[in-house]
């Protein structure tokens, strides 16, 4: 039995295809170095806190039915995120409904907040979080993803070609216009903040690069 600690991803998926219903350490390992990426990502493109991590746990089901057809050519964290991507894509598409998160409907009048030796800084990192969940509500699908996918995710222009199924200089260009109309929108936003917005911990600060 391999090391599953030093074990390769390669490796690793060597065993879980050789024997699918053997022990399931393999394929546990692959799922421990990989979920926390995969939920993070599955709250970006998507939106909802909520809706993550039912959408990764489903993730890691495609994959590992999936294992017996991958063939190799790419490392298993892109084959991996293409479709972390793609079912995500496929929820938007369905849901087709406003990305608002409503986590926690009472955090602004929260005691620690009131309390807090830390209030104004605190208050002032939720007003952050809310404009930039309000900016990347307003990009579309088109603009948002692959916004996402550089500048949270850190994938390359061509594996993000590669997951939308789109051309290079198309990627390039819809990310430099996505930038623009984010930074645009970002600093348009200045209506009060709503508890809607307030317990969203899908957006972080700094998500655009300059």
């Amino acid at each position: 039995m391999i090391d599953l600690g030093t074990a390769d991803d390669a490796e690793l998926v060597k065993v879980v295809v050789a024997n699918p219903r053997g022990d399931p350490r393999p394929f546990e390992q692959l799922v421990q170095r990989y979920q926390g990426r995969v939920l993070a990502n599955c709250r970006y493109l998507t939106g909802s806190p909520r809706d993550a991590e039912d959408l990764a746990q489903e993730v890691f089901v495609k994959a590992y039915f999936g294992l017996p057809r991958f063939e190799g050519r790419a490392k298993f964290s892109t084959w991996l995120q293409r479709i972390k991507v793609n079912h995500c894509l496929n929820h938007l598409s369905r849901k087709r409904a406003a990305l608002v998160s409503i986590e926690e409907p009472g955090i602004s009048s929260r005691e620690e907040l009131r309390s807090s030796t830390g209030t104004e800084a605190a208050i002032d990192a939720l007003e952050r979080r809310r404009r930039i969940g309000a900016t990347l509500d307003a990009l579309t699908e088109a603009e948002r993803v692959p916004l996402i996918l550089r500048d949270a995710d850190g994938l390359s222009y061509q594996e993000i070609a590669e997951h939308l199924g789109i051309g290079l200089s198309a990627v390039k260009m819809r990310i430099k216009r996505s930038r623009e109309k984010f930074r645009r929108l970002f600093d348009a936003v200045d209506q009060p903040a709503s508890a809607e917005t307030l317990g969203s911990e899908t957006h972080t600060p700094g998500l655009y690069r300059g």
